[in-house]
């Protein structure tokens, strides 16, 4: 396999999303090093590097081609519409993350080393890119690994208590375990195809050494590799312990854009190396080699019950958070699961939603921490009575989690169960609908114990200051708006599916 040079030249100028943010690394790295002791640069630095990139993403909406073709084929990259939306989600989650991290007592405390910290960001933001634009194995693993082992070091980052070392320890484990597994997965397949890019596999997927044992064996172990970066159970075991362990800004880092870079992936592996037909009311017909749609409704379904249920006996906060994030990538999962367009459609529509609820809930985890010293479910009674700005908005995050109208939560489960009915899959919405009832009671618990129960003298007020205020209300607004006015992002997730996987 032979690059074209002039080609990759060529292709660069649909690689600036890619090529701004490495720029952006490597000038937080310089003036990392000129500046010395001096950090106050680089979280702005790293905004405006974000910000370019996000320019160069949003100039991707309605593109439809590929860059970096191997031998004269199609890319090992492609630009279109879906990879944008996903690189705006990521864009905006890592802003946001940023913001979150000039607040954050854990990374303040560390500030002799925001040089790394930032250029790790920039790393894992890199490896996310490529990951959700890749249709080919070996940029796709390179991808994941340049993600892992940027949010390894992150989840260790604060060193400043012994869970902080427990959870970048059992990341790493796991992390390296579902990686083998995954590469093994990949070698199979170019062993039985002699190709690493998804087009050519699918041409391929016909060939009678691709039916049974070894075809379903190589793909579930590709979905090993996938399930664990979307916190996909039996896959699942290294969230509680990294998302309770790890600063809280990278606990929402990972919980959203990990997550969003994970499943852009998973759906792309899945549409474009096993698609065989696309009827005309968008419904796939995959090739015969895996049946996708028994083997993700069960992951779905054992995903959402074991997240939720779980999260039922949690009362930290963040680990709470961690099982309901499971939870939600269960139902993410039934979306794909439904194998249309429609059904993608829902999950765009849904992680949009999700970024900004969950990022919102961590937030106020985050400032309450900063605060008490303290994630604890006890240490938030009365919070409702001496912190009302807190209180009301951390209800409002939990309500949108559950799924309760009038807010975006709402839509997002919505657009599923839509998609689930009109498939028929009438038994699947019903449990859906059952674990979104469960999910309501560890929500509601935290609400219970800010409003429930009288403050006392060891109660304290959480007031924040207006930097934090207004980014509060950037996330806290489109909840409500998101919840009453959808259309603009509904058209928008049309659009961007629209073109996929031409």
């Amino acid at each position: 396999m032979e690059l074209n040079i002039n080609y990759i030249i060529n292709s660069l100028g649909s690689l600036l999303p890619e090529v701004a943010v490495t720029l952006a690394l490597v000038l937080i790295v310089i003036v990392d090093l000129i500046m010395g002791k001096n950090k106050s640069l680089l979280p702005y630095i790293s905004i405006a590097g974000i910000l370019v990139a996000g320019y160069f993403v949003i100039d991707q909406f309605g593109m439809n081609g590929f860059a970096l073709a191997v031998d004269g084929g199609k890319g090992m990259i492609v630009v279109d519409s879906f990879g944008a939306f996903f690189k705006t989600i990521i864009v905006f989650t890592s802003i946001v993350v940023v913001l979150f991290s000039l607040s954050s007592k854990e990374i303040i405390e560390n500030s002799d080393r925001h040089g790394e910290y930032y250029t790790l960001i920039f790393g894992m933001i890199l490896g996310m890119f490529f990951m959700v634009s890749a249709t080919d194995f070996i940029l796709l693993y390179l991808a994941i690994e340049l993600l892992s082992l940027s949010s390894y070091v992150l989840a260790g980052f604060a060193k400043n208590t012994m869970r902080n070392a427990e959870a970048s320890l059992k990341y790493i484990i796991y992390g390296g375990v579902s990686s083998g597994i995954m590469l093994f997965g990949i070698s199979i397949i170019f062993g039985i195809t002699g190709s690493t890019n998804l087009y050519e596999i699918n041409s391929l997927m016909q060939a009678p050494q691709f039916q049974g044992l070894v075809g379903l064996l190589a793909g579930i172990l590709i979905f090993v590799g996938i399930g664990f970066k979307i916190s996909a159970a039996p896959f699942h075991f290294w969230t509680p312990d990294v998302y309770e362990g790890a600063p809280i800004t990278i606990t929402a880092y990972l919980s959203i854009a990990s997550k969003a870079a994970g499943f852009a992936l998973l759906i792309r592996f899945i549409k474009i190396t096993f698609i065989d037909s696309i009827n005309l009311q968008g419904y796939w017909t995959l090739v015969n080699v895996i049946d996708w749609q028994s083997f993700l409704i069960l992951i779905s379904i054992l995903t959402m019950t074991l997240g939720n249920f779980a999260a039922l006996w949690q009362n930290n906060l963040k680990r709470m958070l961690a099982y309901s994030s499971i939870a939600h990538a269960g139902y993410l999962l039934l979306g794909l699961a439904v194998l249309s367009n429609q059904g993608i459609i829902a999950i765009l529509i849904y992680f949009a939603v999700y970024a900004f609820m969950n990022l919102g809930a961590f937030f106020i985890v985050m400032l309450i921490a900063n605060k008490i010293g303290s994630e604890d479910m006890d240490d938030y009674d009365g919070l409702g009575f001496t912190s009302p700005l807190i209180g009301v908005s951390l209800t409002i995050f939990l309500v949108s989690l559950t799924g309760l109208p009038p807010t975006a939560g709402f839509i997002g489960k919505l657009y599923i169960f839509f998609a689930l009915v009109d498939a028929n899959m009438i038994v699947v919405a019903l449990i859906a609908l059952a674990n979104s009832v469960v999910s309501l009671y560890y929500y509601i618990r935290v609400v219970k114990h800010m409003y429930l129960t009288r403050p006392n003298s060891q109660t304290v007020a959480v007031v924040p200051n207006i930097a934090n205020t207004v980014l509060l209300m950037v996330l806290l607004l489109p909840i409500v708006i998101l919840g009453l006015y959808f259309s603009p992002l509904v058209e928008l997730a049309k659009t961007s599916v629209a073109l996929f996987g031409f």
